[in-house]
């Protein structure tokens, strides 16, 4: 298994040794990518994930094929030839076809002839040479086990033919590669759908190789498939795949070729392609699945990471029509102030009242910075603030409500504000994102974010798996401060999980502020192991300490020690001094544990102590002329953000209340495989106006090239 592993990765063996031994022990990804670099010899998460997710397949695979030997051992069935070909093949749906054969099954058509006496029938059909089988079939017939006559013995033995040929783990392999190269989709509409069914209108008479359909394409087929619209096949050529058979089964000059012709076609359409098809249509299915979530991780990584809006006070708005605006003060910790309700849209028209509220608030609260949601009246409440004359400088800015519905009505919401409602907990959720995106989405299921394409028909234990190692990994990545951050946010860090996460909350409301890193092993359930994995990703600041307010682990601390002591300064005086870590050899620090690697991460760590990965937030504006889809025009050249990408583009928001679409063939001069190469989420861009589809609500856009 290392072996493999190694060669499919293109790494080594200590490499793969050690990361399995570090999983295997509970340490986590993030830790063992960050703190272990010297064993695993710089691997990054994505590699150690791989490592993991072959060698839990690898294994996988050997659990099956240790099951079947002891089946085939019980059976009695067991040959040396047989067990070699099962320890030999790494391919689960060939190992099937070994352990077809003698797989215990219901009653088929084969067995009953079987128990009718028909098999040598069956063998002499096999044989080819029998110079009369007309005559030789009547032997068989057996009114009292129901073989009454010449027909129904024949028809008998050909079931048995079928079976044996079904189960021919040759003829499988080979027909397995011609639908693997050459099966074809195709998808028809049902006929007393057709009207409903409009959405997949592209459907309705279409084919495709489905080793090169791309993976949106394929889920929307099955989707179709799935409400009852489509009608779908997979299979090649049935012509070659007969050919195929014939050519396997039937010898050059034989004598029953009449029935081995039937049988072939009857093997063909009643057990190996719907077999085949259900495989290969299956395998498809995962391969369509694995793309959209890689997509969907992708983009939830990069909505996570996005710009953060750090020491900002700030006044949200979620918007509204009838219901009104409601507005929340938000220091610059994301901590709750005020709230109030205004009315500026139609019916109540009551704008002056709304705009001296705005005014109010800004000036009472020291407001920064103004967060109003894209969804109902958002334009419309924009172009309303941007009237205001503020006293100071005042942004306002839109952002996405994806999700902010979902966190409002959850139980986390109402555990935070439980005497405030939907509404008020909706625009917190806003003005948070602003402030700090990672630590307000980590409330929301991934999936309510709604960043990917075809979320409800993947996988969604893989997805629901995939997408919280993403947050993992991104949580990791930016730190988390010990003494603010929510139970949710801590539940992700490294070795922490739900209920040591509700743990230090619970210590830190009873104890007060963190006051070093070393407290966390006072929490109730804290252990060392725990603390080892969590350590390093947890930030204490102002604490006794100054090295807990970095990304440098405590087991490292001595050696920071070491350097402070031998450039004659105090720990504290080191951190952010160039000058004095330059003077440092760092070859001198080496041991059995730490090498250069980490060596040089505490360096880095140390010149700029916990420094945020996430870039600061970018102040951008749409175009105060266009509000509406009916405002758009072809050739019209608008600023935008990126909402969502998709494997066949991204789509934009230019402030129309209807996203539009850059396909991949509008991102770039060459061709674009992968549209997130070229766009990221959250990007502020140029776009042009390519259609305007007003009545399907539909906008095709292309990006400005340079």
């Amino acid at each position: 298994m290392i072996s493999k592993i190694c060669s499919e990765l293109n790494i080594q063996t200590y490499q793969v040794e050690n990361t399995l031994e570090l999983l295997d022990s509970g340490a986590t990804i993030p830790f063992i990518a960050r703190y272990r670099k010297e064993r695993t010899g710089q691997l990054d998460e994505v590699q150690i994930k791989s490592i993991r997710d072959l060698s839990n397949l690898y294994l996988t695979l050997q659990k099956r094929k240790q099951s079947i030997l002891e089946s085939l051992n019980e059976l009695g069935v067991l040959s040396t030839e047989l067990e070699n070909k099962i320890n030999q093949t790494d391919n689960l749906s060939e190992l099937e076809d070994l352990y077809l054969p003698f797989k215990p099954k219901r009653k088929t058509r084969a067995s009953i002839a079987i128990e009718q006496g028909l098999e040598p029938l069956a063998k002499m059909l096999m044989a080819q040479n029998s110079t009369n089988i007309e005559e030789a079939v009547t032997r068989y017939i057996n009114a009292s086990k129901g073989v009454n006559d010449v027909e129904t013995a024949l028809k008998g033995a050909m079931d048995i033919v079928a079976e044996w040929m079904n189960e021919n783990a040759s003829i499988r392999k080979r027909l397995r590669r011609l639908f693997e190269r050459e099966a074809q989709i195709t998808s028809k509409v049902i006929g007393t759908k057709k009207e409903e069914a409009q959405k997949f209108e592209m459907y309705f008479d279409w084919a495709e190789n489905i080793k090169s359909i791309p993976s949106h394409r394929l889920l929307a087929i099955f989707r179709g498939q799935n409400e009852g619209f489509l009608r779908i096949h997979v299979q090649p050529d049935p012509e070659r795949a007969l050919q195929i058979l014939d050519e396997y089964f039937i010898k050059h000059g034989s004598t029953t070729k009449e029935y081995l012709l039937k049988t072939t076609r009857d093997c063909y359409s009643r057990l190996l392609k719907p077999s085949l098809e259900t495989e290969l249509t299956k395998n498809a299915k995962e391969k369509a699945d694995t793309e959209a979530i890689r997509i969907f991780s992708t983009n939830l990584k990069q909505l996570l990471m996005g710009s953060s809006m750090r020491n900002k006070r700030v006044l949200a708005i979620d918007p509204g029509f009838r219901t009104g605006c409601k507005l929340v003060c938000l220091n610059e910790n994301g901590d709750f102030l005020h709230n109030e309700t205004i009315y500026p849209h139609a019916p109540q028209n009551q704008s002056k009242q709304a705009i001296n509220k705005i005014e109010q608030l800004v000036s009472m609260y020291k407001i920064d910075v103004i967060a109003i949601g894209n969804g109902t009246a958002g334009r419309e409440t924009e172009n309303l603030v941007r009237r205001i004359r503020f006293n100071q400088s005042v942004k306002s800015i839109m952002v996405s409500e994806s999700g902010a519905s979902v966190y409002s009505a959850s139980a986390v919401a109402r555990e935070e504000f439980p005497e405030y409602d939907v509404t008020v907990r909706g625009a917190i959720s806003i003005g948070r994102r602003l402030i700090d995106p990672l630590s307000e989405l980590v409330k929301i299921e991934p999936q309510a974010i709604g960043v990917g394409q075809y979320q409800h028909d993947v996988d969604q234990s893989l997805l629901s798996k995939s997408l919280d190692e993403e947050v993992v990994s991104c949580v990791n990545a930016v730190g988390v401060d010990l003494n603010t951050s929510s139970k949710q946010l801590l539940t992700y860090v490294s070795g922490v999980g739900p209920v040591l996460a509700e743990n230090i909350m619970a210590y830190r409301r009873e104890k007060g502020n963190f006051k070093n890193r070393k407290e966390l092993l006072k929490v109730k359930r804290f252990g060392e192991k725990a603390f080892e994995q969590s350590a390093g990703f947890v930030r204490v600041h102002n604490g006794e300490n100054p090295l807990d307010a970095s990304a440098v682990h405590p087991e490292s601390y001595s050696l920071v020690e070491k350097m402070a002591k031998d450039l004659k300064l105090p720990v504290a005086e080191l951190i952010g001094n160039k000058e004095a870590l330059d003077k440092l050899k760092l070859e001198n620090y080496q041991n059995e544990q730490f090498g250069l690697a980490t060596l040089n991460d505490i360096k880095k760590e140390l010149l700029k102590p916990g420094l945020d990965p996430r870039s600061d937030f970018k102040i951008w504006e749409f175009d105060s002329s266009v509000n509406h889809i009916n405002d758009l025009k072809t050739g019209m050249i608008l600023p935008g953000i990126i909402t969502n990408i998709t494997a066949f583009g991204a789509f934009v928001d230019v402030g129309v209340h209807q996203d539009g679409l850059v396909h991949k063939s509008q991102m770039a001069k060459t061709y674009v495989s992968d549209p997130s190469q070229y766009a990221q989420l959250g990007q502020k861009l140029k776009v042009k106006v390519l259609s305007v589809d007003t009545e399907r609500k539909r906008i095709q856009f292309s990006m400005l090239l340079d």
